[in-house]
């Protein structure tokens, strides 16, 4: 039985679903202790309750303490089954981090499987729609699976309310290298707004641009239903020839929209002004499936506390080592083997 303290490192919600993923990859059951220890509000929400179900779901599994609030767990796996699944987080809880739960275990099932997921689609704290389907599957399918992702609704925080569907093609995962990204083919700013005024996304438009040295016919603002809203993102997208990589700025009360523009600007100048393969978000959702490959090799801005602690958590499932090396260059390559 592995035994997890899940206020160490990032001490947050990656720790139980990482977890989840590594038990019905390698079928070996586990306890959390302290889940989210590390969080202001600790034990599983609801987003997390949905990402467990959904593990049990698939993967034949059993768990004790699956309950909102729960600071401890123990899940035990069966065998995956491929099939048709539909998922509910029932509140603005983060359909991408559900899909992340799931979608390794997925990959190696015996069929292809149809995910529909509900909730929410673009949410601070997690990975919005866009930065899965244009970012982060990409990669995944560069290593053998083909999985493909369509939002069919938008679900912003409060409301929720999102859909997206996922389509996937198992096949076994294979390494890759992914050192360079490659010339930059296009980038763009788009400021999404729904059920609130159209000043909001026009300042971060108009800041945006201020700051990045993008054409004019890179930024443009969009307005979605109200029934979506009310919500607000800006994602400002850059494309090259082997890897992309999305910075997103949600619009929050309180904070001015030139605000939310200036933050999500600096990050993107980061990875910009880097010769890093892959941004810190990519970085942390790539170790899972070049583990479970049996290795790979990329390079990346300076690792998160994310990173490290996914890296903890592997090695006590799948006994891969996680090398990260800083390069002259100033990037990291990160090496599993």
């Amino acid at each position: 039985m592995i035994v997890i303290d899940g206020s160490e490192g990032e001490g947050g919600g990656q720790v139980v679903r990482n977890a989840c993923a590594l038990a019905l990859v390698t079928s070996q059951p586990f306890r959390i202790t302290n889940i989210r220890g590390g969080r202001e509000k600790p034990g599983l929400m609801r987003q997390h309750v949905t990402a467990i179900t959904a593990a049990c779901t698939i993967g034949g599994g059993e768990c004790e303490g699956l309950n909102v609030g729960s600071r401890e767990m123990l899940f035990r796996p069966g065998k995956v089954a491929a099939g048709d699944y539909h998922f509910a987080v029932g509140t603005a809880g983060s359909t991408g981090l559900v899909l992340q739960t799931i979608l390794m275990p997925l990959l190696l099932a015996d069929g292809p499987s149809r995910l529909v997921l509900e909730g929410g689609t673009h949410n601070m704290l997690a990975p919005p729609f866009d930065f899965i389907d244009r970012v982060f599957l990409p990669i995944v399918n560069r290593m053998g699976p083909r999985v493909s992702a369509r939002l069919v609704r938008h679900g912003f925080y409060p409301r929720g309310g999102g859909r997206i569907e996922v389509e996937i093609e198992p096949a076994p995962l294979v390494p890759v290298v992914c050192a360079e990204r490659g010339a930059m083919l296009s980038c763009s700013a788009t400021a999404l707004y729904t059920g609130l005024p159209f000043d909001v996304a026009d300042r971060e438009i108009r800041m945006a641009k201020k700051l990045l040295d993008w054409p004019e016919r890179a930024f443009s603002v969009r307005e979605l239903p109200e029934e979506y809203g009310p919500g607000n993102i800006l994602l400002l997208e850059a494309v090259y020839e082997h890897v992309t990589e999305m910075v997103s700025g949600f619009g929050k009360l309180g904070v001015p929209a030139e605000q939310v523009a200036k933050r999500a600007v600096g990050r993107m100048k980061g990875y910009l002004e880097s010769m890093a393969f892959a941004g810190p978000y990519l970085a942390d959702q790539l170790l899972l499936p070049f583990a479970i490959a049996g290795g790979g090799v990329f390079t990346t801005v300076k690792p998160s506390q994310h990173a490290t602690t996914a890296a903890d958590i592997i090695q006590m499932f799948l006994d891969r080592r996680t090398a990260f090396q800083h390069e002259a260059s100033g990037t990291h390559r990160v090496t599993l083997s």
